[in-house]
């Protein structure tokens, strides 16, 4: 019988560094291929999202975060340098940002890019919550690129740490070194699996623990069309954050900013002197987590 992807990705969690080298071996070819990411003026992306809306004097900051992307994309990749900053005064724990990536990257169980990470301090009565989106860091030093054995994450021009599921083995060397845990690996399971026998049929029903439809659409990361049937990439890969790239193209923000209702996340241009992350990094108390590790977040905490 032969044994499925899925099989063989969670047997090398047995094997270890032992399936790395084997599969390594077997890949010899691929070994020393980088992918050359596009630079110059072919980056370049003319989005007119907002020109005919004009910008008020107390503008949402939604839609001055759109315009500052829209000017950002007018620049070729090398000249804009991403970054998010989070503010813990304003995030309460709502999950939406969870939720809707999850939603917009149709993630399986298991694989997560925004957890909300909740911590619980002092003693009853007086307890206090605080909640911490832990998206990837997008370091400008990332311990994950390095221990890649077939270079299949390498960090883009404009700071964003990205995958290349069809290169990846799935030997999750990068999930062991990143020390914020940012990374998971996808086993192809689905939210269905398991469901009750006698299930009724119909459209995006499920009998017997087979995969519903919609379980099985395919995903838009990267700019491509990942499809999950057969369990085809990126099943088995290690899978993570990354700004949201394809939407980032087409003049959208990222998903995890757009649905945070509290408006405690930012994201924007570094190399802009005037965005609003620049701002934010500037006139507030920020922190980065675990700056001990050297790796250089992009991810900036207002606490």
């Amino acid at each position: 019988m032969s044994m499925k992807r899925r099989e063989f990705i969670r047997a090398g969690a047995a094997v270890g560094a032992g399936v790395a080298v084997t599969v390594g071996a077997a890949l010899k070819d691929r070994l020393h291929t980088r992918v050359n990411d596009p630079v110059g003026s072919k980056t370049v992306r003319g989005l007119k999202v907002l020109q005919d809306l004009p910008a008020p004097v107390d503008e949402d900051i939604l839609l001055r975060m759109q315009r500052e992307l829209e000017h950002a994309m007018a620049k070729p990749v090398e000249k804009r340098a991403w970054a998010m900053v989070i503010s813990l005064r304003k995030c309460v724990g709502c999950h939406a940002c969870t939720i809707g990536c999850v939603a917009e990257n149709k993630l399986p169980p298991g694989v997560v890019y925004r957890p909300v990470v909740t911590e619980e301090s002092g003693e009853f009565p007086n307890v206090h919550l605080r909640f911490t989106p832990r998206p990837c860091m997008q370091c400008e030093k990332p311990s994950c690129v390095p221990v890649c054995p077939v270079n299949a994450t390498w960090r883009r021009a404009d700071g964003v740490t990205v995958v290349d599921y069809d290169k990846c083995i799935g030997c999750r060397y990068c999930l062991t070194a990143c020390p914020y845990g940012a990374r998971t690996s996808d086993f192809g399971e689905h939210y269905s699996d398991g469901a009750a026998e006698g299930a009724s049929i119909g459209l995006g029903r499920t009998v017997l623990g087979g995969g519903a439809a919609y379980e099985e659409e395919p995903n838009h990361e990267y700019g491509k069309l990942w499809k999950r049937t057969n369990h085809q990439s990126p099943v088995g890969n290690a899978r993570k954050c990354h700004f949201c790239l394809h939407r980032l193209e087409v003049g959208q923000l990222p998903m995890c900013v757009t649905t945070c209702i509290g408006r405690a996340t930012y994201f924007g241009d570094l190399n802009d002197a005037d965005s609003l992350v620049v701002e934010m990094i500037t006139k507030n108390n920020v922190q980065t987590l675990l700056p001990h590790h050297g790796t250089k977040p992009r991810v900036y905490y207002v606490v």
